[in-house]
């Protein structure tokens, strides 16, 4: 970075420069005259960029990214400004300045931008202006940010090939759905479901094959609950149905509706021929004074187990 000169000896135009539109234009060039002017090659970064300054772009163009390191980028165009913060706040300027083009830039040091707002109200309304420009712009940018972390945490949550819920997202809700249940006196329902045979009906018919038949009991599941229920892939070809606000009749009646649907449900394979068709079996258990969302697992796994030693392809409580 050299110095080129002054601005008062340039042939740059106050009238091109946003923070000083619309102010005392000649007092305003009288307050600039002796400021440096200093031109940065392109790629080379500000040296004294720690330094609170206000740099104006006259020529070229800046890369300016936050110190947060999170990835956004400003371009600063000939006329606009950076650094403001800085010499508001007498801090150093944390940002990392890069210069995209070969620019000119004009450097006011911190008590001269001072002086230019105490005496001259047009750059006080303007340097008002940038800032809450920028504010909104970083806000934007920040619910942007959270809307997206918002995107992937609940993709997160979600089985890849069913679209279930997944186990990560039971471990975090199933504890507060049986806190509620408990706390409002309400039942809580779970059914824990498993594909008969799913091992044999792989090995016969292949893993795609295996996969489109998971999805079609997930599709089963899915259309027999109420929109206040959750469908989870447990893992592997168990799967569950979390019923809030469901006693165990209820349960039961959910589970048989499952076990039938899902007996007639149609599993294609890859050159959309149907193949032979998936069951189910079913263990259901409601929420006892007592239980934590472990025991409530346990007591629908011990129920499914008996659902299958009894023969498969049926429910059990």
């Amino acid at each position: 970075m050299n110095v080129t000169g002054t601005f008062g000896a340039s042939s740059y135009s106050i009238r091109d420069l946003q923070l000083f539109r619309d102010a005392d234009g000649p007092a305003v060039a009288r307050a600039l005259a002796d400021c440096l002017l200093v031109r940065l090659p392109k790629g080379e970064a500000l040296e004294d960029g720690l330094r609170a300054r206000l740099y104006i772009v006259l020529a070229g163009s800046l890369a300016v990214e936050a110190a947060l390191g999170e990835g956004n980028v400003d371009r600063i165009l000939p006329g606009e400004s950076v650094g403001e913060q800085s010499v508001l706040d007498d801090a150093a300027n944390l940002d990392a300045i890069v210069a995209l083009e070969d620019s000119e830039l004009l450097v006011i040091e911190p008590d001269r931008v001072w002086q230019l707002i105490d005496g001259h109200n047009g750059v006080a309304r303007n340097l008002l202006r940038l800032l809450s420009f920028r504010v909104r712009a970083a806000n934007a940018r920040l619910r942007r940010r959270q809307k997206v972390g918002e995107f992937y945490r609940q993709l997160s949550f979600n089985d890849g090939l069913t679209g279930l819920y997944n186990r990560a997202w039971l471990n975090e809700v199933l504890p507060k759905l049986v806190a509620r249940a408990r706390q409002e006196g309400a039942p809580l329902s779970l059914v824990m479901i498993d594909l008969d045979h799913f091992k044999r009906f792989n090995d016969t018919h292949g893993h795609i094959a295996g996969d489109s038949a998971l999805c079609a009991a997930a599709g089963v599941i899915r259309a027999g609950l109420r929109p206040t229920d959750f469908a989870v892939r447990y893992g592997g070809e168990e799967m569950m149905a979390i019923l809030p606000a469901t006693p165990q009749p209820q349960a039961v009646m959910v589970a048989e509706r499952l076990c039938t649907r899902m007996r007639e449900a149609i599993v294609f394979d890859d050159m959309r021929l149907p193949l032979p068709h998936v069951t189910g079996s079913f263990g259901v258990a409601t929420l006892l004074p007592g239980q934590d969302e472990r025991d409530l697992i346990e007591a629908a796994d011990a129920a499914l187990y008996r659902a299958k030693e009894a023969g498969r392809d049926r429910i059990a409580m």
